[in-house]
């Protein structure tokens, strides 16, 4: 085994499986240091901008972001950092990691098989494949996109004063965390949405809705640019609204795939 020390964030939206993964990987590889406990693909990306740690372990499937898209992003970030997705089976997406450059777990994750995954880790020291990790990607981006299995969100209830307002989500120009709640920005004014955050990117339309930093989340079609400072770090200027919103530079590398 090399001597370099590794740091590790891990991804999991569910709480029992990440505790249960990060149990196994102190077991597995007591010398690891597990920097980053992530529920959500937001906070993931945040992580890996500000630890770019040597390994990832990634749930494919998170509000919000997804497994894949932190991975994007953290092929032109963190280009060292060693990708190990974690998913439930799906035989396409397995099919393509037996072929690439990354390493993958099926829940519910046995220990043998990621005490295998360990040594690969281990084995590749410095040696990380970012190019071949950019193609998996590109090529399991091809993929249609799966059906739903509950259409996305079209209209919500919020509070406004006194005043309970009946709201389209294609007029929301964007949503706002406000501790346990969300603040629903529209052109006609601010409403109060009872939903984290994090519960509201599950039943929006990806397409249409991104998450731009850990507390906002943008409607597309109501940006009206993108500009990008020296910092990396970008602003968005919309079409309804006077404010800005802040795009945090992790989240930049997004954009740059649209």
């Amino acid at each position: 085994m090399s001597d370099t020390v590794f740091t590790c964030v891990i991804a999991e939206d569910e709480t029992l499986l990440r505790e249960a993964l990060v149990r196994q990987l102190r077991q597995a590889w007591p010398e690891l240091q597990i920097v980053a406990e992530c529920e959500d693909g937001a906070s993931a990306l945040e992580a890996l901008a500000e630890h770019k740690p040597q390994v990832a372990f990634l749930d494919i499937r998170m509000p919000g972001l997804t497994g894949l898209e932190v991975a994007a992003a953290a092929v032109e970030e963190t280009p060292h950092t060693q990708i190990v997705f974690v998913t439930a089976y799906d035989q396409y997406a397995i099919d393509a990691f037996e072929r690439g450059a990354v390493d993958y777990l099926l829940k519910p994750i046995t220990p043998a098989r990621l005490a295998t995954t360990v040594q690969r880790l281990q084995a590749r020291t410095g040696n990380n494949d970012a190019a071949a990790l950019a193609a998996l990607l590109e090529r399991l981006g091809a993929r249609p996109a799966a059906a739903a299995t509950t259409p996305p969100l079209t209209w919500i209830t919020a509070s406004a004063g006194r005043e309970t307002r009946l709201i389209l989500v294609d007029e929301v120009a964007y949503f706002r965390a406000d501790n346990k709640y969300t603040t629903v920005v529209t052109a006609d004014g601010e409403a109060l949405l009872r939903t984290p955050i994090r519960e509201l990117l599950a039943v929006l339309d990806p397409s249409t809705f991104k998450q731009i930093h850990r507390s906002t989340i943008v409607n597309l079609k109501a940006i009206a640019g993108i500009v990008r400072d020296d910092t990396g770090r970008g602003t968005v200027r919309l079409k309804t609204r006077p404010e800005t919103l802040a795009v945090s530079a992790p989240f930049m590398t997004l954009f740059r795939h649209m």
